[in-house]
């Protein structure tokens, strides 16, 4: 899935008061790589060319004892993980830390702007020290316990802390969380609908900022070499209406064994972006494939209607979000030395109310990426006119996300932003509309702006 929409539904979390639900910060998790992810280019090249049927057989035996045992554990720890990172901000608040970290901020500034920052720095470090062990196991253990990460130890704690530091240092130079507690302290009932109006700007940021700021922090971007594949690619862009001129890599291997492939930002920043991974281990047309689904995202406009809908979404979000916090101040306040929702040692309670308004959210964000999902799907066939690409993609996919190709129902709800992958793999087996005279649901949108229709 493209990148962006993973980072915009994280701000919708925190919007102007930043990174206040990151109970474990770490900007290098490797979420958005379940996309298209893929273990080894041995595991690639096993999937060899066969029937759709056949293909489908496999993406079920590809579900072995293993990869069952690491689907079951990360379906327990989507499950369990935000619980843990709301205990750990009560534990801040009944344990009265909070308080005293609030108690140390007032005594070091005068000024609202130093107060926060002191305290949202005791804060993050904290909550990131108490979120350590979950985020251990999730991120390193269970990876490199099933093969699909090549990060050290070190090297996935210093991203851990980089990202810690990038959150505060953010916060210094714009003081966004500041400004979001002057409203809450100015408008104690109605600060909510400051934080929704603010909540379009930072999303729109976001997109702009995410691939010349953000992800070269944790990663190197080379430009592709002059090859046919980088004028493959560009070619490919320019018929989905894309107005592409860099295409990059990534050096992900150093991380991860997983491959992924995106197309993020906007005017200046706009760009398409390949894993060295996914040129190490996937062949030519798989990777038309899966930048055509990905370009579908940005020729579909996919990114600009999930910033509206967060845009929307957020003053009932926040609405929500202002009675939980108030309440459970007016209810435990003297409990945790809080006497007001603008009281900084209230911030632990502001992010829990987040979290779990949010994570009844859950289900209906998933829900619409899912079908922004299939909607790139279909565009990316349409854009490419190759099924049996698609179809390899999908394989390849399944062997090494260790995913369940046809997961529950209820898992697929409540857990799932994209399609399982033997929906997908049939959906792709069957959809040639090109064969039979049919017109594409998407691709004409490119041919209206002048673009020639696939070669």
């Amino acid at each position: 899935m493209l990148r962006s929409l993973r980072v915009l539904r994280g701000l919708l979390l925190a919007a102007l008061t930043v990174s206040i639900c990151a109970f474990a910060p770490s900007a290098h998790a490797q979420s958005s790589a379940e996309s298209l992810a893929v273990s080894s280019p041995a595991a690639a090249a096993a999937l060899v060319a066969a029937p759709a049927p056949d293909r489908l057989a496999q993406a079920y035996a590809s579900f072995t004892p293993e990869n069952r045992a690491y689907a079951r554990i990360r379906v327990a720890l989507r499950l369990l993980g935000p619980w843990y990172g709301v205990l750990a901000g009560l534990f801040l608040l009944f344990s009265r830390l909070s308080a005293r970290f609030r108690d140390v901020a007032y005594g070091l500034g005068k000024r609202l702007y130093v107060r926060v920052l002191v305290y949202f720095t005791l804060y993050t470090l904290a909550m990131f020290l108490l979120s350590l062990p979950l985020a251990w196991y999730e991120e390193y253990a269970v990876e490199h316990q099933f093969a699909l990460s090549t990060q050290s130890w070190l090297g996935w704690l210093g991203d851990s802390l980089k990202g810690v530091v990038f959150s505060i240092v953010v916060l210094g130079v714009v003081p966004l969380l500041a400004l979001a507690w002057s409203s809450i302290e100015r408008q104690p009932r109605r600060w909510w609908l400051w934080l929704a109006a603010g909540t379009l700007p930072v999303a729109l940021a976001a997109v702009l900022l995410q691939p010349l700021v953000f992800d070269p922090l944790f990663h190197r971007f080379t430009p592709l070499p002059d090859s046919p594949l980088r004028h493959q690619l560009l070619d490919l862009a320019a018929r989905a209406g894309i107005p592409a001129r860099h295409v990059y890599e990534i050096d992900m291997s150093t991380t991860t064994r997983k491959l992924n492939a995106y197309v993020n930002g906007f005017g200046a920043s706009q760009r398409i972006v390949l894993w060295d991974t996914t040129l190490r281990a996937m062949k030519t047309d798989e990777i038309l494939f899966v930048m055509g689904h990905e370009m579908g995202h940005y020729a579909l406009g996919h990114i600009w209607k999930f910033v509206l809908f967060l845009g929307a979404g957020a003053y009932l979000v926040f609405f929500l979000v202002a009675q939980v916090h108030a309440w459970c101040v007016r209810r435990f306040g003297a409990l945790w030395l809080v006497d007001s929702v603008a009281d900084l040692a209230a911030m632990p309670m502001l992010a829990i109310a987040i979290s779990l308004v949010m994570l009844a959210a859950t289900p209906a964000l998933n829900a619409l990426t899912r079908a922004t999902e299939h909607e790139a799907d279909i565009f990316g066939l349409e854009l490419t006119h190759d099924t049996d690409a698609a179809e390899r993609a999908f394989l390849q996919l399944a062997e090494g996300n260790r995913s369940d190709p046809d997961p529950p129902r209820w898992i697929e709800l409540l857990l799932y932003d994209h399609p399982p992958l033997a929906a997908r793999i049939r959906f792709a087996h069957g959809y040639k509309p090109w064969e039979s005279g049919q017109k594409p649901r998407f691709y004409p949108q490119a041919q209206a702006k002048g673009v020639s229709a696939p070669r």
